[in-house]
This record gives structure tokens, C-alpha cells and sequence, in this order.
């Protein structure tokens, strides 16, 4: 279904019925992302929302529609419309930085907090101007040579290494989620809503006294670095580290990474 937020329209699923579990997607993702594990996730009501830029929902013209901050407030106003109580709230990669961000601002909202392959933002304003810089150049390609060319380039980033050793099917079931996207809403998602745009939330982490598990794959060294840093801030986390996965655990792993959502979720 379709709902109108703050002038934007969210393209929202829900599936079966019982405790909210909302998960949000990464960049270049959609609700399609979690499709797959839905069989796995039968004794909750799941909600699936394609962010800003993504899937089904509106891609404005404007980046700084995109801003974290915008997003969170979208996200607010979007629970509230969906009556949703205070339900777990789950994201990967870009999908887990608005997860964390909205759990910060509005952490008596949040029942309980999956982040998976997550950043709190970076600290520094020289990382932060690199970062964007970067992200501006990626966007630009976006832009001008169109999203083939850039999923091309975006599969071949040494952080989704260790899927090329997935299965054929999938990795094209993956690609083929990618290729629906459009230039625009990318770009300007990089732009407005980027790690290096992004304000950092490492100092709200101390004060989120709610449960929260940490997932990153053991191949991913950076993403499980930052793990252990967050853990060691957050008041109540859970960190596990998973074998033979690198940055989408989800993907790369579904069978156990639904096993572990499903306990942390009925712990």
C-alpha cells in the first residue's frame, strides 16, 4: 500500500499478524530485500518499508528532502499512521543508520533494536567531507551513466567480496533488486542521506536503554570493528558475530540470521 507522509508517499508491506517487526533496507535495496526470509518470521506482523529514494516510494528532486533527520521524521509520522506500538525495529547497512538514528531520537517509541552490518556516523568532520565527496562522485556516476553501469560498479567494491561466491541464482535475484531502482531517488539518497551527511549518534548510544543486537559477518572487519565499539557504549547489547558472511548477513546467511532475529525478538 501506498501512504502519504509528509508530502511524500511510502510504499509500505505487511505481512501476517502479532508483535511489529519493521526492517528497513540498505542503499540500492527495497522491501524486496527481506522477501526471502518472510517464511521465517511467522509469528510476528512484519512491516516492510521502502525508504526515500527506493523501490516504490517517491524520489523528490530535492536532496535534502533525503537527510537523515527527514528521514526519522518520516519514519515517526509513519509508525504513528500505521498505529504501530512500540514495535522492534530492525535495519541493514543504510536501513540500520535510520534504524539507530530514530531509535536515538525517539527511543520510547522502540521496543527493541537489530542492527546489522551498522554505523553510528563518523565522528570527525575531515572523515565526514571525505565521505561526501565520495558519495558525490558515486552519485554523479548515477546521474550520468545510468543505474546499469552503476550496479555493475557498486557489485565490485571489496565490501560485497564475499558474495560472488553465492550462488549464481541469487546473486542475479540480487542484482535483478538492484536494477529496479531509479537515478535519481539513488543519487539523491546518496547525497541527502549518505554516511558522510549523516550526523554522527554515537553520543545518544550510552542513553538507549533498550535491548538491541548487533549482527555483522566475521568477513566484514570494518562493520564487526564498529560493532564491538557500539557494544561496548550500548547499556543493553547483544553482539554476534556470524561465520562465513561479510556485509549481508541477510543474504548471505538467511537461514541463521532469521534463527537469531526470531530468539532475540521472543528473548
Amino acid at each position: 500500500m501506498m501512504v502519504k507522509i509528509r508530502g511524500i508517499s511510502y510504499s509500505v508491506e505487511t505481512y501476517g499478524e502479532g508483535r511489529p517487526l519493521v526492517l528497513l533496507h540498505g542503499f540500492t535495496g527495497s522491501a524486496e530485500t527481506w522477501h526471502p526470509l518472510l517464511n521465517m518470521f511467522q509469528s510476528c506482523q512484519v512491516i516492510l518499508i521502502d525508504l526515500i529514494g527506493h523501490g516504490r516510494t517517491d524520489s523528490p528532486a530535492d536532496y535534502r528532502r533525503y537527510s537523515m533527520e527527514e528521514t526519522v521524521l518520516d519514519l515517526h509520522a509513519l509508525f504513528k499512521e500505521l498505529e504501530l506500538d512500540k514495535p522492534v525495529l530492525a535495519g541493514y547497512s543504510m536501513g540500520g543508520r535510520a534504524a539507530l538514528s530514530y531509535a536515538v531520537r525517539y527511543p520510547e517509541t522502540v521496543s527493541k533494536l537489530i542492527l546489522e552490518s551498522c554505523t553510528p556516523g563518523l565522528l570527525s568532520s575531515e572523515e565526514r567531507k571525505k565521505r561526501q565527496q565520495s558519495d558525490k562522485e558515486l552519485a554523479e556516476m548515477i546521474s550520468e551513466k545510468g543505474i546499469p553501469h552503476f550496479v555493475q560498479h557498486w557489485e565490485e567494491i571489496p565490501l560485497f567480496a564475499s558474495q560472488k561466491e553465492l550462488p549464481e541464482a541469487i546473486q542475479n535475484r540480487e542484482r535483478s533488486k538492484r536494477l529496479k531502482n531509479n537515478a535519481a531517488g539513488l543519487s539523491n539518497s546518496l547525497l541527502g542521506m549518505g554516511t558522510g551527511s549523516q550526523t554522527p549518534v554515537w553520543t545518544g548510544l550510552s542513553s538507549l536503554h533498550i535491548p538491541v543486537l548487533l549482527i555483522c559477518g566475521e568477513r566484514d572487519e570494518k562493520f564487526c570493528r564498529l560493532a564491538e565499539e557500539m557494544k561496548g557504549l550500548l547499556p543493553l547489547s547483544t553482539y554476534i558475530k556470524m561465520k562465513d558472511a561479510g556485509h549481508a548477513v541477510h543474504v548471505e546467511q538467511p537461514q541463521i540470521f532469521g534463527k537469531i532475529v526470531n530468539e532475540f525478538m521472543n528473548k
